[in-house]
């Protein structure tokens, strides 16, 4: 009787995949491609960024007028005192919004802006 055997190839053991090394150059080029686009983006926000002001489209004012806070005045009370025909509430909030009012506390001397179409 005959015997087969049979035996795997020899494997060769796979050199590890080379590490890549920068010289000094290398890490310039590398450092400047990568900064290229931020460059490049700074560039175009410095050419661009004035364009809308230099449109010549006119820009909307505000136009108000001061009232010094005197004592025991309140919002409702000045809202209501410059401009009698109108809900003070809507007063108030424009008031509000105007003088960036959170809590709507008032101190005496204060000057607040009055909307110009309330003003008069």
């Amino acid at each position: 009787m005959s015997t087969i055997s049979i035996a795997a190839p020899a494997a060769h053991p796979v050199r590890s995949a080379t590490r890549l090394r920068l010289t000094t150059r290398g890490r310039r080029v590398v450092t400047a491609l990568a900064a290229l686009p931020l460059a490049a983006g700074i560039a175009f926000a410095a050419i661009g960024g004035g364009s809308a002001i230099a449109s010549g489209d006119v820009v909307p004012t505000a136009s108000f007028e001061t009232l010094t806070v005197m004592p025991g005045d309140t919002l409702w009370s000045i809202a209501e005192s410059v401009a009698p025909s109108v809900d003070p509430r809507t007063v108030i909030s424009e008031i509000q919004r105007l003088n960036a009012l959170g809590h709507g506390s008032l101190q005496v001397g204060q000057q607040l802006a009055l909307p110009a179409e309330y003003a008069g």
